[in-house]
C-alpha cells in the first residue's frame, strides 16, 4: 500500500513538473513574438507617416481583422502627429474614415473601444510629461539642459508638456504600444538615426525583447521597405552590441 502511494505521488509530482516546465516554455515564447495587434501597428503608422495610402488601406483592414479597435487606430493616428506632422495624420485619419465606411457598407460590425480615461492630476504638464519620461527611459532625467534642449528650450517644454503629457497620459494606447508606433514612424521617415537609437532603447526599458524588436525589424521589411528595415537594423544591431 505504502509503495502504490509512494509511486502515485512521484507520478503527480513529475506531471506536475511537466506541466510548469511547458506553462513557462509557453510564456517565454509568447514573450519573444509579437502579437498580432502589435504587429499591425508597425505598417499603420509607417505608411501614414510616409503619405502612401493606397497601401495603408490593406494595413487597416489588417489592424482592424487583427484586433485593433477602432479608437485604438485613430489614437496611432494622433500619436504619430507628434513625430511626422498634422499633414499625414489628418490624411491618415481620412483613409481611415474610407477604410471603416468601406467595411460597414460589407456588414462588417467594428468594435469602437473605450474613449480615453478623464486625468485626475493636479501637477503641471511639465511635470508630468518629466515623470512619464523618466519612466519611459528608467532613470532620473538631469536638471541641466544639455544640446538641443539648451540651444532651443522651448522645445523641451513643448516635449514634456505636450508629446510626454497631453499624448502619453492618454490611456487608450499603452506606453509600450505608443514606443512602437514612434520606432515605426521614425524608421519610416528616415533620418532620425539618434531618436531612432533612444526610442529602441526605451523599448527594451519597457519590456520588449530583443527577440521582438528584431521581428519588428522583419516586419517592416516585409510590409514597409527594405530600405527603411536595413536602416532600423542597423541602429538595433548598435543597440544590442553594447547592451
Amino acid at each position: 500500500m505504502n509503495r502504490l502511494l509512494v509511486k502515485i505521488f512521484i507520478g503527480f509530482t513529475i506531471i506536475s513538473f511537466l506541466s510548469g516546465s511547458l506553462n513557462a516554455q509557453d510564456m517565454s515564447e509568447t514573450n519573444k513574438t509579437l502579437s498580432a495587434k502589435q504587429e499591425s501597428i508597425i505598417p499603420i503608422a509607417a505608411l501614414t507617416a510616409q503619405g502612401k495610402l493606397q497601401r495603408l488601406k490593406p494595413a487597416l483592414n489588417a489592424g482592424l481583422d487583427a484586433g485593433l479597435t477602432v479608437n485604438e487606430i485613430k489614437e496611432i493616428m494622433v500619436h504619430l502627429y507628434a513625430y511626422c506632422g498634422f499633414p499625414r495624420s489628418i490624411r491618415g485619419l481620412q483613409t481611415f474614415m474610407g477604410v471603416l465606411e468601406e467595411r460597414e457598407a460589407k456588414g462588417i460590425k467594428d468594435e469602437s473601444g473605450p474613449n480615453a480615461s478623464s486625468l485626475n492630476d493636479d501637477r503641471s504638464k511639465y511635470d508630468r510629461g518629466k515623470a512619464n519620461l523618466e519612466t519611459l527611459i528608467g532613470r532620473p532625467l538631469s536638471e541641466t539642459q544639455t544640446g538641443y534642449a539648451a540651444f532651443a528650450p522651448v522645445i523641451e517644454i513643448f516635449l514634456k508638456e505636450h508629446l510626454f503629457a497631453d499624448l502619453f497620459d492618454r490611456d487608450i494606447l499603452t506606453y509600450a504600444e505608443r514606443e512602437l508606433v514612434t520606432v515605426s514612424v521614425i524608421s519610416a521617415i528616415g533620418g532620425a538615426e539618434p531618436m531612432l537609437q533612444s526610442h529602441l532603447s526605451i523599448c527594451l526599458n519597457i519590456g520588449y525583447t530583443s527577440e521582438q524588436l528584431i521581428e519588428f525589424v522583419s516586419v517592416l521589411k516585409s510590409k514597409v521597405g527594405k530600405k527603411e528595415a536595413k536602416a532600423a537594423q542597423a541602429v538595433l544591431n548598435e543597440i544590442l552590441k553594447n547592451r
